[in-house]
């Protein structure tokens, strides 16, 4: 981890004092997150919180690798120092949450220092179908590091524009699909969706209780190993999967049909990326396919009756005074019309309105498709090629930012993922035209590890070939 600074020579000074860490990031925020607009909530008592974990390391208590190492959170999940709102003005001039949601208690209790709150698309991307990610009433709009009139992709745009940006080297996101892997696709970080449920769901404004997760969005593999490590609770060491770049009998499958061919610039730069992986020892399976995802009606309902009910339970858990249910919500943005419906309208929360339950026939007869489709998918390719993952490009490069009009996605790598609850890491692959472009490593339930080891070893073999991943320039792309 980058707790440590190396001197001349062998000469290591030893962990770098959190509070100097802080202050530099602090001092960088102010310096380009004007350009940015990633933190919609920076943490008054960062320094303080430095100080007291600096003073801890002197009398010799170490919490862990990630002692004194600042961390960004995405404000859709419960800091109880700082608001959390999911980017809605709804929630803005509520009280914090009561209590931190378990992954953040974990994060501090690991020596983690939350620097600020990140913005995301509002409701992670789930009110209005024309919407445009990084956009939300209370944060504004977050712009992409490398192109400043191009997208940030969504839900969790300002984390990793945030982490592009050089404004902290870890943050969390969250995904139900490709809320994590998008942003960092499109700002050149890894994004690791983790196995659903790996992660305590509670204390996270939820979409999608079956697709949920948070996970980390880092500069390295090896970081979002080691925050993986501590928001499962620490059971599983997922940075000791972090090994060479020696992929000696492993079995990478590729699926084609239209999880490719969306973009010719990605195509090319992932199947340099295939070359690399079978460079390393890698035995690539190409030519495959996965079946279709299931109807998109059924995708789509299952988030509708989900949000409804899911939404209702978490704001139970908030303090009195603010709205209790979906309807609150859609009437409040009703009244706020001028702030809150300027861009794009609440047409996916109305719909979402009119379910009626979990118990609704139509929910469980989608919920049935969408695993059989995820899960029957992706476990039969794996099973059928003996396959340990498979590769896919991860997203379209970025789009132009269009707030009247809205996101315009050509190609995604989430979906099949996301109806199974299974994990997902995107990893910088390159450039088109100066845009950055990930690939994305596929597995079985619980197969994060797994992944990780893969993703590792393909950013090693990269590094070598091409050098560190070129950072961003802040600037409108032409």
């Amino acid at each position: 981890m980058s707790s440590t600074r190396q001197g001349p020579g062998d000469v290591s000074p030893g962990p770098r004092p959190a509070i100097a860490t802080v202050e530099e990031l602090q001092a960088r925020l102010s310096e380009v997150d004007q350009l940015i607009n990633s933190v919609c909530t920076p943490n008054p008592a960062a320094l303080t919180e430095a100080a007291r974990l600096d003073t801890e390391r002197a009398d010799g208590r170490i919490r862990g690798p990630l002692h004194g190492m600042p961390v960004l959170v995405k404000d859709n999940i419960d800091t109880a120092d700082l608001p959390t709102t999911a980017g809605s003005l709804a929630l803005a001039d509520q009280p914090p949450p009561p209590y931190d949601a378990p992954l953040v208690r974990r994060l501090r209790e690991a020596g983690c220092i939350v620097l600020g709150k990140t913005n995301l698309s509002e409701w992670a991307n789930f009110r209005g179908s024309s919407s445009s990610s990084g956009w939300s009433g209370y944060g504004g709009l977050t712009r992409n590091p490398y192109a400043l009139n191009r997208s940030p992709g969504g839900s969790s745009s300002g984390s990793g524009a945030a982490v592009a940006a050089g404004l902290a080297e870890l943050a969390i996101g969250t995904e139900t699909n490709g809320s994590i892997v998008c942003p960092a696709a499109l700002n050149g970080i890894v994004g690791l969706k983790p196995t659903v449920g790996l992660i305590p769901q509670q204390g996270i404004i939820p979409l999608s209780h079956s697709q949920d997760t948070a996970g980390p969005m880092t500069k390295t593999v090896r970081q979002a190993a080691a925050l993986l490590t501590v928001m499962t609770g620490g059971g599983t060491d997922y940075e000791a999967h972090c090994l060479d770049d020696d992929l000696t009998g492993v079995r990478i499958g590729v699926p084609r049909g239209p999880l490719w061919g969306y973009s010719l610039g990605l195509d090319r730069v992932t199947e340099e990326a295939l070359a690399l992986l079978s460079q390393a020892g890698a035995t690539v399976v190409d030519g495959l396919s996965l079946p279709t995802p299931g109807s998109e009606e059924d995708q789509v309902a299952i988030l509708f009756h989900e949000m409804k009910v899911d939404l209702a339970a978490y704001l139970a858990t908030r303090r009195p005074g603010g709205p209790r249910t979906l309807a609150d919500v859609i009437a409040f943005n009703k009244e706020h019309a001028d702030e809150e419906l300027r861009y794009f309208g609440q047409e996916l929360f109305e719909r979402s309105e009119q379910t009626d339950g979990l118990d609704s026939p139509v929910y469980v007869a989608a919920r049935l498709s969408a695993l059989r489709a995820g899960r029957d998918g992706i476990d039969g390719l794996l099973r059928d090629h003996q396959l340990d993952a498979f590769v896919t490009p991860s997203y379209s490069p970025a789009w132009s930012i269009d707030l009247i009009n809205g996101d315009h996605v050509l190609g995604s790598s989430s979906t099949h993922a996301a109806l199974a609850g299974y994990p997902l890491i995107s990893v910088p692959s390159g450039l088109v035209e100066g845009l950055p472009v990930g690939i994305t490593f596929h597995g079985t339930a619980r197969s994060d590890a797994t992944l990780i080891r893969l993703a590792h070893a393909f950013e090693t073999a990269r590094i070598k070939a091409h050098g560190p991943f070129p950072t961003p320039e802040f600037r409108q792309w032409v």
